[in-house]
């Protein structure tokens, strides 16, 4: 039977929501402000309405509130960070990189890892013998469905990925067919653009959206 009750998205919604995508932002600093757990709980609720591959659900979210495992987690990343700035084969390139701020890890309130449980037995597999990656991209659509319930929240949230996913999976002690999809700092912005930072800091600006739609 058809709910007839169904909502309606007017012109002032959409606008709205426009303006959600355009401010919808990878946040990098955060100020002390701490995120009531209610709201975190809220979050992850609106999280789990993303879609998923044969409704199986994978996505696994790990709070982590201990403060030497926060700590483990930055030190690793800001070794990888190095190492990613001295794979560049010119110092100018290594010295625009140095200076991006590319993680909020010792600053955010929370942090969140989120995992694709590869072993789960839900949606008994449907949809997945001829793309079995699409498992992964349902915990990706359950990471959006965050990223912008939070922005609805002024919360910002930065995607950490410069990291080594097995070590986090070592430091965080979760069962071995879990793989890492996102490593994620959440807080309430230092300060707010609808520009992403990597364009205002010249590293690489929006492409004309007209280069990415094709017809056949």
């Amino acid at each position: 039977m058809t709910n007839s009750q169904h909502p309606v998205f007017d012109k002032q919604f959409r606008a709205q929501f426009d303006k959600l995508l355009a401010w919808r932002r990878d946040v990098r600093r955060f100020d002390d402000r701490p995120i009531d757990a209610g709201i975190v709980d809220d979050l992850l609720d609106r999280a789990c309405l993303a879609p998923s591959v044969g409704n199986a659900q994978p996505w696994r979210f790990v709070s982590v509130r201990t403060a030497a495992i926060r700590s483990s987690v930055a030190d690793h990343v800001d070794v990888e960070n190095r190492k990613a700035k001295d794979g560049y084969d010119n110092d100018e390139t290594q010295s625009e990189y140095q200076r991006l701020k590319l993680h909020g890890l010792r600053e955010a309130p929370v942090h969140l890892a989120v995992f694709c449980d590869e072993g789960t037995k839900d949606g008994r597999g449907l949809g997945r013998q001829t793309m079995s990656e699409t498992l992964t991209w349902s915990v990706v659509m359950a990471i959006h469905n965050l990223w912008l319930s939070a922005r609805t929240q002024n919360i910002g949230l930065g995607w950490v990925s410069i990291l080594q996913p097995e070590e986090i999976n070592r430091i965080l002690d979760v069962p071995d067919d879990w793989r890492l999809i996102a490593y994620l700092c959440l807080g309430y912005p230092q300060q707010e653009s609808d520009e992403p930072e990597l364009s205002t800091l010249g590293w690489q600006d929006r492409i004309d959206r007209s280069k990415t739609r094709f017809m056949r």
